[in-house]
């Protein structure tokens, strides 16, 4: 019984996660917007000669990205997530993150997009504020809601 819940529980463990993705999409679909999902550095860089080797530390990481929106002027690499409650994965995510974010400031015509919400982060908002601060395109469904999707990815 002890395993069967513990694989109940595991199969759960990133539903969340799935349904920001889903509700994402949505919104990118409403858009208009050409957009590709799940693509990793390596083709991003093939694909539009770009140089995303800061983030990738020179080739050494595989990062993938969960949605890419490429415009006339920008590429636009999109994470999002969802967590309905607290512990170490929203600290290592937001740290990560911030990470991403200050390594692609210098990279023009590249822009880190994540989109995150749920109640786990009021147990992590000052991680989430740290990124916040440094990552000028971070935001929750609220702001999906507001069509910040057609303001930002021009």
């Amino acid at each position: 019984l002890g395993v069967e819940s513990g694989l109940s529980s595991n199969g759960r463990k990133n539903r969340g996660g799935h349904l920001m993705e889903d509700l994402v999409e949505s919104f990118l679909k409403e858009s208009g917007l050409t957009y590709y999902k799940e693509m990793y550095l390596k083709e991003i860089q093939s694909n539009w000669n770009v140089d995303l080797s800061t983030i990738s530390n020179d080739g050494k990481s595989a990062k993938r990205f969960d949605f890419v929106v490429k415009t006339d002027n920008c590429i636009y690499a999109i994470e999002c997530n969802f967590y309905s409650s607290g512990g170490s994965k929203l600290n290592e995510t937001a740290r990560s993150y911030k990470m991403i974010a200050l390594e692609s400031k210098n990279i023009q015509g590249f822009k880190f997009v994540w989109f995150t919400d749920g109640l786990g982060w009021n147990s992590a908002r000052s991680n989430l504020k740290e990124t916040f601060e440094v990552l000028e395109d971070l935001y929750s469904i609220h702001d999906l809601e507001n069509n910040i999707i057609e303001s930002v990815l021009k």
